[in-house]
């Protein structure tokens, strides 16, 4: 790929999402698997001489120097391309919504090292792309990845895993779940019996965090309550996203049309791998 090409940055749905422990320094140990889908952000990239990071279309309320694509940027360029003048000018057209638990910013720092690295020549193996990912944050070195698996630790652990074919119903409440909320609260279970990967199926397993989102943000309770006419409702992350799988693109299509006027739901379709894996 090219400096003019679209570069994706795909979300994920969290298939279930345990708290095994915590942490001497407070980090939560969990297990999840994660499914990436074909909704997706996408950023373009044009190079630049100057040595600067320039995020052309900023993020309504995130000042740029916290930004997880410049922060991206920025810590690829100090260790992969130290003592140059290389830099970029970065556009960001945001698809994903922000505190739905799709993992949207996590997926476009991803996407940014791996496009930067290319672009760049840095020549950076795929585990240190995955080491410079996890200074931002826990999610990141699985965008990185490339390929659905089994997580676990806070997030530097995983273990890829075949998922099937499958459709979702994704519904997004209006509401932004801010994640260290969920896990500051009394609340949450944080001692639910670890999982060898080698045991899970698609199915197994629930989301520890679904019930403080729920008993935090009603909506997302009442979202959870009316898709669960329709199946196995659950909530994506830290929430506010709550989905459906079916097997069947056409079942899950009519699903949709069934939702009533206040729930806006969208049928995605989950993928074998992430869309830059060649890259990887």
């Amino acid at each position: 790929m090219n400096r003019e090409s679209a570069w994706p940055a795909p979300a994920k749905l969290n298939l279930f999402l345990h708290v095994v422990g915590r942490r001497a320094d407070g980090y939560h140990l969990l297990q999840t698997v994660f499914r990436f889908i074909d909704l997706a952000d996408t950023l373009r990239f044009e190079p630049r001489s100057d040595g600067r990071i320039v995020l052309a279309t900023p993020t309504p309320g995130v000042p740029p120097e916290q930004d997880l694509v410049v922060r991206a940027a920025e810590a690829l360029l100090k260790v992969g391309a130290g003592g140059t003048a290389l830099g970029a000018t970065i556009h960001l057209e945001k698809r994903i919504p922000m505190g739905g638990g799709l993992g949207g910013g996590s997926s476009d720092a991803a996407t940014t090292l791996l496009a930067l690295n290319h672009l760049w020549g840095c020549g950076l193996s795929n585990e240190r792309l995955q080491a410079i990912g996890l200074t931002l944050g826990a999610d990141v070195p699985i965008f990185i990845h490339g390929r659905n698996c089994f997580a676990e630790g806070i997030g530097e652990h995983f273990t890829d895993v075949a998922v099937p074919e499958a459709w979702y119903l994704l519904t997004l409440p209006t509401v932004a779940v801010p994640t260290a909320e969920i896990f500051r609260s009394p609340g949450l279970r944080r001692d639910t019996p670890a999982m060898n990967p080698a045991d899970w199926r698609p199915g197994v397993g629930h989301n520890d965090l679904e019930p403080v989102a729920c008993a935090l943000y009603p909506e997302v309770a009442r979202y959870l309550d009316w898709l669960r006419h329709l199946g196995d409702a659950r909530m994506t992350g830290s929430g506010a996203g709550c989905f459906v799988e079916f097997r069947d693109e056409a079942v899950a299509r009519a699903a949709q049309r069934s939702l009533p006027d206040h729930i806006h739901g969208q049928v995605v379709r989950g993928l074998a791998a992430h869309p830059l894996f060649a890259l990887t």
